[in-house]
């Protein structure tokens, strides 16, 4: 493992995953980021994209991982029972959430989705050490040599937007969060401000916004106005809807870089659209 902090897209999608050819480009995948630096493996999210992830670790054991998970709707979870391992004994995992308010707690919402009548088996499968740890958004955590800033977002029940710094490089991963048409979000300008990657809530263009209105995302245009406003190096546009295809997103990406057109040092451009398998090294 790198000791430079670099960010792997394990799933990109958005709400539901997708299959079809129509998404072969980009990947199907919901949300789960693999972040490596100071020689620790940082997992956020636990969509299922988490499961070719934990395919890749398994042969790896014994292992240590943390999973920070922005929210717990199901599209950011429904990963985790794949997770392979969780079912090694060898193995740590400990899972975060900054987002939840009592009576809630992630254990509790992680036992609620293995219950009868939708799911087979309990929390009692898992063989690893597994621990829950709940934490306020807003303030600051600490893995090893790697550092991390939390901010909360604007996104129905909650979300936690995170900002994790080492080796004097940043990425922030800012999703599930609805932007105030006309202002930037400060909370997001101040924690992503002079970082190397935002990735972004890119759910919908402007376009499209009006008809998901409280919806709890974002547009792709409003991810380059904060990039902007932050100072940010590479805009990494995120979380796609369903409905947008391959095609659709090359779209999205010929207009994204006619927008912040360019490479920062080090020869990353100023914006890339995330797909399945994409690795960003600041």
């Amino acid at each position: 493992m790198t000791d430079g902090l670099k960010v792997r897209f394990w799933g990109v999608r958005g709400s539901i995953s997708c299959s079809g050819a129509e998404y072969a480009r980009y990947g199907g995948n919901t949300s789960c980021l693999e972040v490596s630096a100071g020689g620790r493996r940082l997992i956020f999210d636990a969509g299922t994209g988490i499961r070719p992830l934990g395919l890749e670790l398994a042969r790896l054991a014994p292992l240590d991982i943390d999973i920070y998970f922005t929210h717990t709707h199901l599209d950011h979870l429904s990963g985790l029972t794949f997770f392979a391992p969780l079912f090694d004994e060898r193995n740590s995992v400990r899972l975060w959430a900054g987002h939840l308010e009592p009576p809630y707690t992630l254990k509790q919402v992680v036992s609620n989705l293995m219950q009868a009548p939708i799911y087979p088996v309990t929390l009692d499968i898992f063989k690893a050490q597994v621990q829950f740890i709940e934490f306020e958004a807003g303030g600051a955590l600490s893995c090893g040599a790697v550092t991390m800033r939390t901010a909360a977002l604007n996104h129905p029940n909650g979300a936690t937007g995170y900002r994790i710094d080492h080796g004097g490089k940043a990425i922030c991963y800012i999703t599930d969060t609805e932007h105030r048409p006309g202002e930037r979000d400060r909370t997001i300008v101040d924690l992503c401000r002079g970082a190397d990657i935002m990735i972004y809530d890119s759910s919908y263009t402007d376009a499209e916004y009006e008809r998901y209105r409280g919806w709890g995302h974002s547009t792709w245009q409003e991810g380059v106005r904060l990039a902007d406003a932050a100072g940010v190096g590479t805009l990494a546009i995120f979380h796609h809807d369903p409905s947008h295809n391959d095609p659709f997103m090359d779209d999205v990406a010929r207009e994204a870089a006619a927008l912040r057109p360019g490479t920062v040092a080090g020869g990353l451009p100023r914006v890339v659209v995330a797909h399945e398998g994409l690795t960003l090294a600041p």
